[in-house]
């Protein structure tokens, strides 16, 4: 018989670590200790399961930086104990703790795994037990005694994604996450299929390496139409600003006034790394396509090809921590580091 695949669950805050007390009808925290006897189902799973619960659980609105490397540290602390890691968060600001994890580990070569709900786990029509029973199991797939999935994913609703391809599209459905520009790893249904094309390879000769440092000078400018040079000026204006997530419209179009691109320009060449994303929610940033985006090309607007924004200020954040040049930003941005980008 195989060995059983030993997972770690951290629970980090969100919907899913609330039970209902029936007798008040108020929510209370889930007790994660007590996660097999609550989900008896998880024993039928052929895992070990360890759980880990924050000290303090947060809301994922709260989630920040400072959280990703606690997240991050944990993982890397346990990594060799471990066969897999599923990660329990808020589904709000999941896409973009997934993401920043994924850049966090360079040479990753196990599942690590961020699900959630829209309802509680102790609500009668939830979604949590789901979401986490398939979590647990993809986390514990091996091959070969190898992982099959060797990346950062994000499962929920039947699919698992690679996480830095997601974005939250609603609120209230069950089916809260959508990847627009990339294909599901995996989907469940009567049986669990695994789509192996799909799947991040990585080479396995190489040591894990964690960088857990991000620089937060950023922000995210989203182009509207009466967008004018006083408001960008002002934006621009922050003195510690280091980078610009700028939501552009379509394939990477931008107002061709003057003022815009003098603008852009002269903070590009005074250091200031502006990334061209589409506010589209799929398709991808094409820079020279029109008229509209060959001058941010020339200026030295980098491309985000078909990267998410959640992606895109995590990857921004990565990066700028390195100290790069421009040109050496330019062409590490635009490259696929972890499956981000097409």
């Amino acid at each position: 018989m195989a060995n059983k695949a030993r997972i770690l669950l951290l629970y980090t805050g969100g919907t899913i670590g609330m039970t209902k007390d029936y007798s008040t009808g108020a929510l209370k925290p889930f007790n994660f200790n007590d996660l097999l006897q609550n989900i008896p189902e998880l024993n039928i799973l052929e895992n070990e399961i360890d759980t880990l619960s924050f000290e303090h659980p947060i809301d994922s609105s709260d989630m920040n930086p400072e959280e990703w490397k606690k997240i991050a540290t944990i993982i890397y602390e346990s990594y060799e104990a471990y066969d897999g890691f599923v990660i329990l968060h808020g589904s709000d600001t999941m896409s973009y703790t997934a993401s920043a994890i994924s850049f966090m580990f360079e040479n990753l070569n196990k599942p690590v795994i961020f699900t959630g709900s829209q309802l509680p786990i102790g609500d009668l029509r939830t979604d949590a037990k789901e979401n986490l029973i398939t979590s647990i199991q993809i986390a514990g797939l091996q091959k070969n005694g190898c992982p099959v999935v060797t990346e950062v994913g994000l499962y929920f609703e039947y699919k698992l994604y690679r996480a830095n391809r997601t974005t939250k599209i609603n609120a209230e459905h069950f089916q809260a996450f959508a990847s627009l520009n990339y294909p599901p790893l995996a989907e469940s249904g009567v049986h669990l299929s695994v789509n192996s094309k799909t799947l991040w390879k990585q080479s396995r000769k190489q040591a894990l390496k964690l960088h857990v440092n991000f620089n937060t000078d950023v922000l995210v400018l989203k182009m509207f139409p009466g967008i004018t040079k006083d408001m960008v000026n002002h934006i621009f204006s922050y003195p510690n600003l280091k980078g610009v997530v700028l939501e552009t419209y379509g394939s990477g179009n931008a107002p061709t006034q003057p003022w815009f691109l003098d603008l852009l320009e002269e903070k590009i060449n005074n250091g200031l790394k502006i990334v061209n994303v589409t506010q589209c929610a799929g398709g991808s940033v094409a820079m020279g396509n029109y008229e509209t985006s060959v001058a941010m090309k020339k200026i030295g607007v980098v491309s985000g090809k078909d990267i998410t924004t959640e992606a895109a200020i995590a990857k921004l954040m990565y990066l700028l921590d390195k100290n790069l040049t421009h040109k050496v930003f330019k062409t590490i941005y635009e490259t696929s580091l972890r499956g981000e980008m097409s």
